[in-house]
């Protein structure tokens, strides 16, 4: 099982609890100030502790949490879905969202296939006047 912490690095936190694939993504993205902890921005080897307040920025979607542990390694998604718990609030908004982005990915289908070399070149005299 894992080892509990009393307080961690936030880009490794990030990464354990699966919100980045890798840490350098994790380490990216809180400089890039797409994380908050505790309404403040922050860097990435700051240390973060049990009731932390985390507002995380991923795309199109925003989540509210509060950190509810820490390990020493990253493990499986069931035990980093335990390290935080996110707000209602949250979980309602990225839901609205996610059916709202469907919606307009659905009005706009993709095309069946890609342009052909005579299409290609159509597009971009188009798109050059």
């Amino acid at each position: 099982m894992a080892e509990t912490m009393n307080n961690m690095r936030l880009d490794k936190w990030l990464w354990a609890a699966r919100f980045f694939k890798t840490r350098a993504l994790a380490s990216e993205a809180v400089s890039g100030g797409k994380v908050h902890r505790n309404g403040k921005r922050v860097k990435p080897s700051q240390s973060i502790q049990v009731g932390d307040d985390l507002e995380i920025t991923k795309g199109a979607f925003r989540f509210n949490i509060i950190v509810s542990g820490l390990i020493k390694q990253r493990g499986p998604a069931t035990l980093a879905q335990t390290m935080y718990d996110e707000s209602e609030e949250s979980i309602k908004v990225r839901a609205e969202l996610a059916d709202q982005l469907r919606a307009e990915a659905a009005q706009n289908p993709l095309p069946a296939r890609r342009p052909d070399k005579r299409s290609r070149r159509r597009i971009i005299r188009f798109t050059r006047k």
